[in-house]
C-alpha cells in the first residue's frame, strides 16, 4: 500500500528535498506540492492524499490554520503531519488541538520521519520527545483569542489606536487586553509580550 503525500512549505529548496528523500521510500509517494496553506482541502481532494505535512510559518494560510481546515473538511481520514523549523512547545499545544496528529522539527532523520508518516497515517500519534517533554513542563497557552490578536498587531510596534483599528476594538479594550498580556507573560511592556509569546508559539 502506497501512503500518498501533500507538501506544503514556503521553502522551494526544502520542499524539493523533503519530496526526493521521501520518494525514495517503498511505501510513501509526494502526490503534490504547494508553498502555502491556501487551497489544500481542494488539493488534497484532488490528489486523494492520505497524510498532510505542514510547516507552520507560510504566508496566506499558517500550518495550524491550515490543519484547522484539513481536521473540519475530513475529520479523521487525512492526517496532518506538521513540519518545522521552529520546535516551540506552544506551535506544538496549538497543532494538536487543531487536529494534527504528528509534530516534527526539519532536523529530524530522515528515517524518522518516514517512520512518523506511518504512525500517523495508521491512526497513532508521532512527536518529537524533547518537544512534547517541553510542553508539558511549560503548561497551557496562558492567553485569551483577543490577547493573542492584539499581540501580533503589537509585534510591529503599533500605537494602541492602530491595534484597536487592526481588530475592530475601542482602544481601552485593547488596553485592557495588552496589560492582561503583559502579566501572563511576565513582561514589562507589549513590545516584549508580544516577542515573548511569539517565542513560545503561543502567537
Amino acid at each position: 500500500m502506497t501512503i500518498r503525500l501533500l507538501l506544503a512549505d514556503d521553502q522551494h529548496l526544502i520542499r524539493a528535498g523533503l519530496a526526493a528523500l521521501l520518494n525514495l521510500e517503498d511505501d510513501l509517494k509526494v502526490v503534490h506540492q504547494l508553498p502555502d496553506g491556501a487551497g489544500l482541502v481542494d488539493a488534497i481532494r484532488e490528489h486523494r492524499v492520505d497524510v498532510a505535512i505542514l510547516d507552520i510559518e507560510m504566508p496566506e494560510v499558517d500550518g495550524i490554520t491550515a490543519t484547522q481546515h484539513i481536521s473540519e473538511a475530513f475529520e479523521s481520514v487525512v492526517a496532518v503531519l506538521i513540519l518545522t523549523t521552529f520546535g516551540r512547545a506552544g506551535y506544538l499545544q496549538r497543532a494538536m488541538a487543531a487536529g494534527a496528529r504528528g509534530f516534527m522539527v526539519k532536523d529530524a532523520p530522515a528515517q524518522q520521519l518516514a517512520e512518523a508518516i506511518r504512525t500517523v497515517h495508521d491512526g497513532g500519534t508521532a512527536i518529537d520527545p524533547t518537544l512534547a517533554a517541553e510542553a508539558l513542563s511549560t503548561g497551557a497557552n496562558p492567553l485569551t483569542v483577543r490577547e493573542r490578536d492584539v499581540l501580533k498587531a503589537a509585534l510591529t510596534g503599533a500605537s494602541v489606536k492602530t491595534i484597536a483599528a487592526k481588530v475592530h476594538l475601542s482602544a481601552g479594550t485593547v488596553r485592557n487586553h495588552l496589560s492582561s498580556a503583559i502579566g501572563k507573560t511576565q513582561t514589562s511592556n507589549r513590545s516584549e509580550a508580544a516577542q515573548t509569546a511569539q517565542l513560545k508559539g503561543w502567537l
